[in-house]
């Protein structure tokens, strides 16, 4: 049985299936079908810090399926914008486990993860599985993985 690592940019994820589906995925399913594809070693998800009772108890959900949950301060600039970006953190974790499991399973849509991907299979042999929404994630990264697997309404909270 293949051991499986599972990186999921949360916001991304977020933002694809609600601007899709008009719906939030649900990830007890998610981890479901992962568990029927091999053993999940690791399981890290990707957050910005609370601000409002809804966020932590979507993060304390997350905890209770099996996901380490990583949170980062959202940062609200001075000209009204605001960060709350992962990309790095997500990578430097997936570069630093990439020789402990078979497979890489990253859970978002952001193109800027296609070479990463590509590094990893390159140098540790790894498969790497790309869990996203299909019209939201970009075509460079689902050419780069060995396997994208499509979100769609069956993993969906109703």
């Amino acid at each position: 049985m293949k051991n499986i690592a599972v990186f999921v940019d949360v916001q991304n994820i977020y933002y694809t299936t609600r601007d899709t589906f008009a719906q939030s995925l649900n990830y007890r399913r998610v981890w479901q079908y992962l568990s029927e594809q091999g053993n999940i070693v690791l399981a890290n998800a990707y957050a910005i810090a609370p601000n409002d009772d809804s966020q932590h108890k979507f993060q304390k959900a997350l905890s209770h399926i099996g996901f380490n949950v990583k949170l980062k301060p959202f940062i609200q600039r001075k000209d009204g914008s605001a960060k709350g970006d992962w990309d790095v953190g997500i990578t430097i974790d997936v570069l630093e486990h990439a020789a402990e499991v078979d497979v890489i399973c990253l859970l978002s849509g952001d193109g800027d993860f296609d070479l990463l991907m590509q590094k990893v299979a390159a140098k540790f042999g790894v498969e790497t599985w790309v869990i996203g929404v299909e019209p939201l994630t970009a075509n460079t990264l689902i050419q780069s993985v060995s396997r994208f697997i499509p979100i769609e309404t069956t993993w969906l909270l109703r």
